[in-house]
């Protein structure tokens, strides 16, 4: 090994890109992640480290995180590093509320869309889901959140809304930070159910209640939120 690799830094969380629309690519491979909660609130995602995982130069990663600063899925910091927001109060509600506004239409619009293999899919991805919990540490908080969003996206791909899809993905990629902290309060205690309303929703879905499904999806989505907010509010006394 020369010295050139042996100080090249990595990024957790991302893999190497190939060269095929490479500005694209890179974006997509870092917009996953954070869907994915592969990064934690306050994480700083240098540039050259990032590429170097990645295996492209710095221009493409640049425009990429740009893009995402935009979309308010990561920030510049005054020394102009760039990190995964924190979380806070103010954020939590704001998400928690656009949310279960855009993602409970979605919902709605699925409701006549669901047929007998979305519904086997559903239900399949919640066995996988509930067993990812099952075994839950900090290390693995990153599996559950990949097959949290495998589920909500089968639902929200049947609604085939193109104007609402794209803002869903960008409130989850804003919401990054709080998907990996909720699986991580929920490896920390066994005793939650964190797919219960998975089941309630899939219920819903099957009888085309759509009042119900959105309710659901609700109390979903408001669990996990409300888990981060006593969490912090615990630190705060401690």
């Amino acid at each position: 090994m020369n010295n050139t690799q042996a100080h090249v830094a990595t990024v957790p969380g991302l893999r190497p890109v190939g060269r095929a629309s490479l500005q694209q690519r890179v974006y997509d491979e870092l917009t996953t992640s954070l869907m994915h909660g592969a990064f934690a609130a306050g994480q700083v995602l240098r540039m050259q480290a990032v590429a170097d995982t990645l295996g492209v130069s710095i221009m493409p990663v640049r425009e990429a995180i740009g893009r995402l600063v935009t979309e308010r899925a990561l920030e510049v910091m005054p020394n102009r590093s760039t990190r995964v927001p924190l979380i806070t109060e103010a954020r939590l509600d704001d998400l928690a509320r656009a949310r279960c506004l855009i993602e409970g239409e979605l919902v709605r619009l699925a409701v006549p869309q669901m047929d007998a293999d979305t519904l086997a899919l559903l239900r399949r991805q919640t066995d996988a889901c509930e067993a990812a919990f099952a075994r839950l540490d900090e290390e693995h908080a990153t599996e559950t959140s990949v097959l949290n969003h495998e589920f909500h996206f089968t639902i929200y791909h049947a609604a085939r809304s193109k104007v609402l899809l794209p803002v869903v993905r960008s409130l989850w990629m804003q919401s990054s930070p709080c998907v990996r902290a909720s699986a991580i309060i929920y490896g920390r205690n066994p005793s939650l159910t964190a797919v219960h309303h998975h089941w309630a929703l899939i219920d819903a879905l099957e009888a085309r209640d759509a009042g119900r499904a959105v309710a659901a999806l609700h109390a979903d989505i408001t669990q996990s939120f409300d888990l981060i907010r006593a969490d912090m509010k615990k630190a705060e006394h401690e």
